[in-house]
């Protein structure tokens, strides 16, 4: 069995991800997934459900990491964090 919280999830769940946003794409917080650390910090900054969260910017290479603006703060996520923010 995998040690990585999402990979249960991952194969089968379609729903859109944070890292599917290109820049100046605004969307809403659905969910954060996994109970971890990573995931409850994510809470804790702001990443909670109904938030609106904008890319403001995608580091080269391979764009990583993103620069993700939540409320009136912006933070830079690895894309394994973002890929956690399920958007609506």
């Amino acid at each position: 069995m995998s040690s990585d919280p999402l990979s249960a999830a991952a194969p089968s769940d379609s729903r859109r991800r944070l890292t599917a946003l290109a820049v100046g794409e605004r969307a809403r917080v659905d969910v954060v997934l996994a109970d971890d650390s990573i995931s409850r910090r994510l809470l804790e900054v702001g990443f909670i459900p109904g938030a609106a969260i904008e890319v403001v910017a995608s580091m080269w290479p391979a764009a990583d990491p993103l620069a993700i603006r939540v409320g009136g703060s912006t933070f830079a996520l690895r894309r394994h964090e973002a890929e956690r923010v399920v958007i609506a």
